[in-house]
């Protein structure tokens, strides 16, 4: 979740760069008017920029990749059921040694690849459910890893793009203040 804050908080920084770039063209626009007749008039003729879109609310249009989106929301569904069934989650049940005949039974029923001794059979099935709980829960958290994965790799790709649009525009203010310092 932290990390799709911090992507929400890039996307809305790269948005202001790209405002104060539009800026920074109008006030360019409007030394050229100052600085001499000519350029007024190439101003005056010249299409103007276009309006760059103002914010919704101050709502950002960014989105985390699917694949975090995925990994969180199936994490996010087997939370409670994997709290339920931790062993150092769930409360301590002294009945859990003891196995109900009907359960002895269905297992009885269900495999014949366990043991024939009951209580052996019911502790091999119950390892085996452990494993399989162990099993979905490193499934979860790779799915995890891998969304985080994805989702690293836009964000750099983000700071790289911004950080070329932040040193463009810093060139770009230091070419402007040096005109109006001329003028």
């Amino acid at each position: 979740q932290e990390l799709v804050r911090q992507g929400e908080a890039l996307k809305r920084t790269e948005q202001m760069v790209d405002k104060m770039d539009q800026d920074l063209k109008t006030s360019q626009r409007h030394i050229n008017s100052i600085k001499s007749v000519w350029g007024g008039l190439v101003n005056y003729f010249k299409a103007k920029p276009p309006e760059s879109k103002p914010e919704q609310n101050g709502a950002p249009d960014y989105y985390a990749n699917s694949r975090l989106k995925e990994a969180m929301m199936s994490s996010k569904e087997q939370e409670s059921k994997y709290q339920e069934s931790h062993p150092n989650l769930r409360k301590l049940d002294n009945s859990d040694n003891d196995f109900s005949k009907a359960d002895l039974i269905s297992s009885v029923q269900r495999d014949d690849s366990y043991p024939k001794n009951q209580q052996l059979r019911a502790y091999h099935q119950k390892i085996d459910t452990n494993l399989d709980e162990m099993s979905s829960g490193l499934s979860r958290l790779k799915n995890l890893a891998l969304g985080l994965q994805t989702e690293i790799e836009e964000q750099d790709d983000m700071l790289d793009r911004l950080t070329r649009k932040v040193e463009t525009l810093d060139i770009n203010i230091k070419n402007t203040d040096k005109r109006v310092r001329q003028l």
